[in-house]
Parts: C-alpha cells; sequence; structure tokens
C-alpha cells in the first residue's frame, strides 16, 4: 500500500521524534561545570552539589558535574561567570532569585541582563529566610516582638546581618526595621556562614538569611531562630513560627533556587538538562539532603520558572523603592 506524502511526512516526524533521545545522548557532555556564587557549605552550596552529583549517566552529561564556587558581589560574579560560557550548556548556574528578579531594581548598571543574556533550566529548591539572634541579644528574647522591643531600647547593637548587600535577607530585614519604626543596621557578609559565625560568637546581633543555614546552631542552642519567612512552618523547624504567625505578613517569602544556561543555548540541550535536573530532584537521597540543611527540593518547567521570576521582578520592585537602597546608596 503506497503511503500518501502527508503520511509520509508524519511517519518522518515520529521516527525523528522517537530518535531524538538517542541524539540527545550522544551529545551528552563529558563533564558539566556549575557555577555558585557563594561560598562552599552554604545550603545553596550543597543543594547544587547535590544534583551535580545525580547528573552523571544522563543524556545531558556523562559524569557528575563539578561544582565551583565564586563567592563575591551577592553571586553576580557566579552569573558574569555564567554570561561569558559558551552558549552551549556546558556550563549552568544555580542561583537564589534575588541576583535575577530584585537586583535589577537595585543596580542601575547591572553587568547582566537576567532576561536576555540567560535562559531558564529549572527550580531547584525552595527556601525559607529566617531570623535568628545569638548571645548579643538576652535569652529573654524569644520572638520577633521580643526582639524589636530590644532594639528599640539597645540602637546602639540593633544590628543585623544578610549574605549580601541587595539580597532578600537584606531587604526583609530594612522592611522589618520600616515598619517597626527601628534603624536596624545593615551589615552585608559575602554569604550566610560568616555572618552566622559571628552572631554565635557575639560580634553582631541578628542574621537574616536562609533558615536553613540557623538550624544546626538553632539545634545546639548556639542562637535562638525566632521566625521564618515561609507561608507555613519550616518542616525542618517546626517550633519556630512564621513571620506571619507573628503579624508580620510583609515578610512573607519563599525563594528559590534556580539553574540558568546561557542564552541561545541549544532548545534540546535545555531540554535535556531539565529532564536530569527534576530527575535528580525525585532522588530520595538528594531530598534527603536538601532536607538536613531546610531545603525543599522541587523542580519545575522551564515556563514555570520563567513566570516565577517575572512575578518576583514584579513584586519586588515598589519593596526595593520603598526601602530606597540602591548599590550607590
Amino acid at each position: 500500500m503506497s503511503l500518501t506524502r502527508r503520511q509520509t511526512l508524519m511517519l518522518a516526524a515520529a521516527a525523528a521524534a522517537a530518535a531524538l533521545p538517542l541524539r540527545a545522548r550522544a551529545q551528552a557532555f563529558e563533564q558539566a561545570r556549575i557555577l555558585y556564587g557563594f561560598p562552599a557549605g552554604s545550603s545553596g552550596d550543597i543543594a547544587a552539589r547535590r544534583v551535580a552529583e545525580k547528573l552523571a549517566n544522563t543524556a545531558y552529561a556523562k559524569n557528575a558535574a563539578i561544582v565551583e564556587n565564586r563567592p563575591g558581589a551577592g553571586g553576580r560574579i557566579a552569573l558574569d561567570g555564567l554570561r561569558a560560557a559558551p552558549a552551549d550548556g556546558s556550563v549552568l548556574a544555580m542561583t537564589p532569585f534575588s541576583a535575577i528578579a530584585i537586583y535589577p531594581h537595585v543596580y542601575k548598571k547591572l553587568s547582566y541582563d537576567p532576561v536576555n543574556d540567560f535562559v531558564p533550566v529549572s527550580i531547584a529548591a525552595i527556601m525559607h529566610h529566617g531570623l535568628a539572634v545569638g548571645p548579643v541579644v538576652p535569652d529573654s528574647v524569644k520572638d520577633v516582638k521580643g526582639f524589636i522591643a530590644w532594639a528599640k531600647a539597645n540602637p546602639e547593637k540593633a544590628n543585623y546581618g544578610s549574605p549580601a548587600a541587595g539580597s532578600t535577607p537584606h531587604f526583609l530585614g530594612a522592611l522589618l526595621g520600616l515598619s517597626q519604626g527601628i534603624d536596624l543596621k545593615h551589615i552585608p557578609y559575602r554569604g550566610s556562614v560568616p555572618g552566622i559565625t559571628d552572631v554565635v560568637g557575639g560580634q553582631l546581633a541578628a542574621m537574616f538569611t536562609p533558615a536553613g543555614d540557623f538550624l544546626a546552631n538553632h539545634r545546639a542552642g548556639k542562637l535562638r531562630l525566632l521566625a521564618t519567612s515561609g507561608r507555613q512552618r519550616l518542616p525542618f523547624a517546626t517550633d519556630v513560627a512564621t513571620f506571619a504567625e507573628q503579624g508580620f505578613n510583609e515578610l512573607t517569602t519563599e525563594e528559590w533556587f534556580g539553574f540558568y544556561a546561557p542564552a541561545k543555548t541549544p532548545a534540546a540541550v535545555v531540554a535535556a538538562a531539565n529532564a536530569a535536573i527534576n530527575a535528580a530532584l525525585r532522588d530520595k537521597s538528594v531530598v534527603d539532603g536538601l532536607s538536613v540543611v531546610g531545603l525543599l527540593a522541587q523542580g519545575s518547567t522551564q515556563e514555570e520558572m520563567a513566570r516565577s521570576a517575572r512575578a518576583e521582578t514584579e513584586r519586588w520592585g515598589p519593596l526595593v523603592k520603598r526601602v530606597g537602597f540602591t548599590a550607590e546608596s
């Protein structure tokens, strides 16, 4: 029986679609690199490494990916590196959404264009931010209202750290101070770890940063986690009330870490990376590994990630303007 031209084309298309995974597998990178803009040991770094381990033997890569820490400038150094990387998908970057959705409102001359220089690959994990205090603040302070009262009574000591100027935790602290009429002095750090070290050591009163980075010291009694920023309590710290539960609804936010590739990376390569990352995030060892540092494993489609980035960009614009912070301020 002879085939019509339409039937022939349909069979050819079906054959091409069936062969795509084989072609993608044949083109798998020997070893991909993942750039991360904060120091080793933080919750985000651990997330990047857990996923990197699982990228081996996939249509995206033959071996586990290498994670390169490029700390500094609030994660911008890593994204500058991604912008300069070959647009073949062999290099990805994992970043918190602040570098994509908030920094455009902070930096008049941002060195990268979040929309045109990168293409979203997949969300990786959800984090709730937290406010914690150490020995500078009396043990009697158990919640956010107690911290505010202490800060008003001790303005010379009322400071807080964040993992970077212009980061989401920075603005959460600034919004708290504005809403309560207190002058909380902001001290930016290069990542969570050095700031938390200063809180525990009594050099810094408080810290806003991803709540997972507080968990070990919170459980050891070396600092007190006063609140978390999620819509619901963090599953790994159910003893800690959210900001919303304590009457501070404006501080509710759930930030994600997400993977990006350089713009113009071939769609098939991005799709292969998305599939490999999402498969990794369904692996129980990855889910459990992220939970240890207070992260919720959660993948996404490229479209879902792009929509979320647009929504967060729109949300944070007015908040940044209200705080009045810019890179030049």
